[in-house]
């Protein structure tokens, strides 16, 4: 894809579920059922916040020991400029499994917020739940901490791996209650559609499923049928 997406393909994604998008992808055949997704060791923090999509910017840090050096933040700012907007940021805490210091609280969701990015996305913790939440700044993590420790950053723009997926700059990322996947790029703009035909396949068995003539005969029918 040469071009980022535009503000209305960016809504229609975020109409999408994120199972949905899953099983979108899956009619491209682009790769295996079991890849290209992040497992249950990241959760949703708000998801009454509906669906999160932007591109990613990544970056590793660490927070368990005082650094020896530490990258300063305007490195990181300076790489936002190298992805276009909405950006996700996808931080690898150095620290997993046990990790620490949070990177992610008031503070720094509202400057990432304020530099044109939807959410945050980390193997590591957040805190400042409540805050954070009031400003619509998409939480995914794998636990909430109390404290930032020594938290610095190690690393920015690198391939990162969180929740099993490994993250390159620039990937799409769809994010809801149900965790977090990419999108191909080459297969973004078909994605929708792709949607529209699972949903179509789904519904009649959906609703057959749910109707007083539900029987283990008439569903073999409704799948023999080609649904």
């Amino acid at each position: 894809m040469s071009e980022p997406l535009t503000q209305e393909e960016l809504a229609a994604l975020r109409q999408i579920t994120t199972p949905t998008v899953a099983n979108a992808i899956e009619r491209f055949q682009l790769r295996p059922r079991s890849e290209g997704f992040m497992d249950s060791t990241v959760r949703c923090l708000f998801p009454e916040l509906g669906a999160m999509v932007g591109y990613a910017v990544t970056a590793k840090i660490a927070a368990r020991d005082r650094p020896q050096a530490a990258l300063p933040p305007w490195e990181m700012w300076a790489a936002l400029e190298q992805v276009p907007g909405p950006r996700v940021v996808v931080i690898e805490d150095m620290d997993s499994p046990n990790p620490i210091g949070s990177y992610w609280g008031e503070v720094n969701g509202s400057i990432y917020q304020g530099l044109g990015c939807v959410g945050a996305v980390t193997n590591g913790g957040v805190r400042d739940l409540d805050e954070v939440r009031a400003t619509g700044f998409h939480f995914f993590a794998s636990c909430v901490l109390v404290s930032h420790a020594y938290v610095h950053l190690v690393e920015v723009g690198a391939p990162v791996r969180v929740g099993g997926l490994e993250v390159r700059p620039g990937d799409l990322l769809h994010g809801d209650r149900h965790g977090v996947i990419s999108i191909p790029l080459e297969i973004v703009r078909d994605l929708p559609q792709a949607a529209a035909e699972v949903e179509q396949r789904e519904r009649p068995i959906i609703d057959f499923a749910r109707s007083p003539e539900c029987s283990a005969e008439g569903l073999r029918r409704l799948l023999e049928g080609g649904h």
